[in-house]
C-alpha cells in the first residue's frame, strides 16, 4: 500500500512538495507498477521458449519422441 496524494496527482509528471506520496517519490521512491504488460509477457514466453528449445536437453532429445513444451 502506497501513500496517497494530498495533491491531486501528479499533472505531466511534476511532483508537489508538501504532498507525502511527491515528497517520497522526489526522495527515490519506486512507483506504483500493476500488472505486467502484454508485451512484457510476451517477452518473457519468448525468452522461456529460446532458452529451452537452446537447452541441451531439447537437442540431446530428453524431451521425448515430441517435444510438448509449452502446451499447458
Amino acid at each position: 500500500m502506497t501513500t496517497k496524494h494530498t495533491c491531486g496527482g501528479p499533472v505531466f509528471g511534476r511532483k508537489t512538495e508538501g504532498c507525502p506520496r511527491c515528497d517520497e517519490l522526489i526522495a527515490g521512491e519506486p512507483v506504483v507498477t500493476w500488472a505486467p504488460s502484454r508485451a512484457q509477457r510476451d517477452a518473457v514466453v519468448s525468452a522461456e521458449n529460446r532458452a529451452h528449445f537452446a537447452s541441451e536437453k531439447h537437442r540431446s532429445g530428453g524431451c521425448g519422441l515430441v517435444c510438448t513444451y509449452g502446451e499447458w
